[in-house]
């Protein structure tokens, strides 16, 4: 069993560096998140979260748009059915004014990865709208304003 003492696993390569790297880009420092992106994506390049966030960094923090809109990419071409990846790649094209290709990115992510919450919300904050309940009534009338916040 001391063969287990002090390794790490392929899991937790780059790990460390990753949860920094989160930390940073929430605090609002993409350039020190990016380097600790590339930090983790070093030590195991064939993450897809490591990809896609190094590539969301590199377009925030370096507008490198083509770039980064290939790591993303990539990253969705190794897992395809989780949200995030997903949303950064919507982000690296939102970012470059590609806003129609951010909501198609975001309409593939809702098929691909199930109706996340956080799909949804990223859509509405581009200003695509789900459809009122009842189509034949105003988005204003009583019962689509009950029912679609009971949709919700």
């Amino acid at each position: 069993m001391s063969h287990w003492i002090g390794s790490t696993s392929s899991a937790d390569a780059g790990m460390s560096d990753f949860k920094e790297c989160l930390k940073q880009l929430r605090d609002g420092h993409p350039e020190e998140a990016l380097l600790n992106a590339r930090r983790a994506l070093g030590v195991a390049p064939k993450n897809p979260f490591y990809l896609s966030y190094t590539g969301l960094l590199a377009a925030l923090a370096e507008k490198r748009y083509a770039d980064a809109e290939l790591l993303c990419q990539e990253a969705l071409a190794m897992k395809h059915n989780h949200a995030q990846l997903y949303l950064n790649l919507a982000e690296v094209y939102f970012q470059a004014g590609r806003t129609q290709e951010a909501i198609s990115t975001l309409e593939k992510g809702m098929v691909s990865s199930g109706r996340d919450f956080r799909l949804r919300r990223a859509l509405e904050k581009i200003g695509v709208r789900r459809e009122p309940v009842f189509a034949f009534l105003h988005r204003s009338h009583p019962l689509n304003q009950k029912l679609g916040r009971l949709r919700h």
